[in-house]
């Protein structure tokens, strides 16, 4: 039955059960984390070669360029042609560098700062804007306050962006200088933006002639099932309206093989390439090139990616079965909660009733099972609903992972029944 439909008395015998359920996981100590998405110690275990795949006389390159010297500022050309390949782009228009595409964002937003794309330093502006479609990636939204630009909040749809609220808000407004973007099995939520919409960004005419799209695309390959989702190429949609300088597109092999020891990478047109390998001539002597010849003894194509990744997915997805099916039989019928099922990435979104999330997080907190923080998925840390709540089921061990749901579960039902009681 839904709590809706519960009379006062029935609301009271639920919570008073509900709240006996929780007292007693309080009492066993328990000390969980669902956080972040975290690969699990298997999935490291699964890249372990890599860490002695390489002996001191295969330090050279395929041209023969010693990789423990200075030199190709840009990345190894066989590392550019893989990441071109899962990028669709030309290899000359592929930067790789270090680990983090997170870093490699940071300094796309600090040139625009610094130096500006082609209309000057952003930091001469009175005001710069961005926008933030949330439930979003708290990390995308931490650099641009950082660097503090207003975030503009955006509704994210199950098609991605609203995309009538981008189109209107970008066309009179010069001072919005460009949009975070998941675009498949996106952080929180799991989804993957439209054909339509991947089109309407691509299609955009800005005030701002120096607005960028920040197309990270961190789960590319992360596929949870056969049912892939299948993601247009915004870069080609760009080309035919003459928009390709507005897109600058990155990923990382950060949950593929080592998160803190990946390989990180970016792609741009021809114009938007030189303006940052300009940059780099003057960042960098090189990136680690000892790393990309291991992941290239790991991963020489991307067909050996692609089977590394299926063994991923065997980790992974009971996990996300064990959160769905959670969710379904302990909560489903009771009108309190919507969940997204997604074919990919790392995360499950839950939105609950208007006021709760907090709440929640804090009962399971209290209970031994550490959430992200609620409000992390909306700018300044700000959910004006305060009813979203991003699950992440990769790190714990699936046993772990039940006992978490549970408790999560019963502190939703009784954040819900107190909003009901007015407790």
């Amino acid at each position: 039955m839904k709590l809706s439909d519960m009379n006062k008395s029935q609301l009271e015998a639920m919570y008073s059960e509900v709240c006996a359920q929780y007292d007693e996981f309080k009492s066993r100590g328990l000390k969980l984390d669902m956080s972040r998405g975290k690969p699990a110690a298997d999935q490291l275990n699964m890249s372990n070669e890599i860490l002695n795949c390489l002996s001191a006389d295969e330090c050279k390159s395929r041209s023969g360029l010693d990789c423990r010297n200075y030199g190709v500022g840009d990345g190894l050309p066989e590392m550019k042609e893989l990441f071109a390949e899962l990028f669709e782009m030309p290899v000359e228009n592929v930067i790789v560098g270090g680990n983090s595409s997170l870093n490699m964002m940071f300094d796309c937003i600090a040139q625009g700062v610094s130096m500006g794309f082609g209309n000057g330093p952003w930091a001469k502006l009175d005001k710069v804007k961005f926008l933030c479609p949330a439930p979003g990636y708290d990390r995308h939204f931490g650099v641009t306050e950082y660097f503090g630009f207003e975030l503009i909040t955006v509704d994210m749809l199950p098609t991605g962006p609203d995309m009538d609220q981008v189109e209107e808000l970008v066309k009179n407004d010069a001072s919005i200088k460009g949009i975070w973007c998941v675009p498949k099995y996106s952080n929180p939520t799991g989804i993957t933006f439209s054909d339509e919409t991947v089109k309407r960004l691509a299609a955009m005419k800005p005030a701002a002639p120096d607005f960028k799209i920040f197309w990270d695309n961190a789960y590319m390959i992360h596929h949870l099932n056969d049912n892939n989702d299948q993601l247009l190429n915004i870069m080609e949609e760009a080309k035919k309206c003459g928009n390709e300088n507005n897109i600058i597109m990155f990923t990382s092999t950060s949950k593929i093989t080592f998160p803190g020891n990946g390989i990180a990478a970016m792609a741009a047109s021809d114009d938007m390439i030189k303006m940052l390998k300009k940059r780099l001539n003057y960042q960098t002597i090189g990136p680690d090139k000892i790393n990309q010849l291991r992941h290239l003894k790991l991963f020489p194509n991307v067909c050996e990616l692609k089977k590394h990744m299926k063994r991923h997915a065997e980790i992974l997805a009971p996990k996300f079965d064990a959160v769905i099916e959670a969710l379904t039989t302990q909560l489903g019928d009771l009108g309190v909660i919507e969940w997204t099922n997604p074919n990919g990435g790392y995360f499950i979104g839950v939105d609950l009733l208007e006021g709760c999330a907090k709440r929640t997080a804090q009962l399971c907190a209290e209970g031994g099972v550490v959430l992200t923080p609620a409000g992390a998925t909306f700018p300044y840390g700000n959910d004006p609903k305060d009813r979203n709540i991003r699950l992440s089921p990769s790190f714990p061990p699936v046993a772990e992972l039940k006992t978490a749901m549970e408790l999560f579960c019963i502190c939703v039902k009784m954040a819900s029944l107190e909003k009901y009681l007015g407790k």
